[in-house]
């Protein structure tokens, strides 16, 4: 089998479509403090970090101030 991006049917119909990569599953079961998690990590502290001055910019009010408002 050749590995062409398009398949022709019968009638030589053109039939385009994408190939599909290889699946690749990692052997060794990763836990801890892995290079992903990390990572993870350090870009949900940046999101929350952002969410807590946009809410102090939203309300006027610091973070202590909002919670104890509730």
């Amino acid at each position: 089998m050749t590995s062409r991006s398009y398949v022709t049917e019968e009638g030589n119909r053109l039939n385009n479509y994408a190939i599909e990569p290889k699946m690749y599953v990692e052997q060794a079961p990763q836990v801890g403090f892995t290079p992903y998690a990390e990572r993870l990590n350090g870009r949900l502290a940046m999101l929350g970090f952002v969410a807590l001055i946009a809410v102090e910019a939203i309300t006027g009010q610091g973070l202590i101030e909002w919670l104890t408002n509730l």
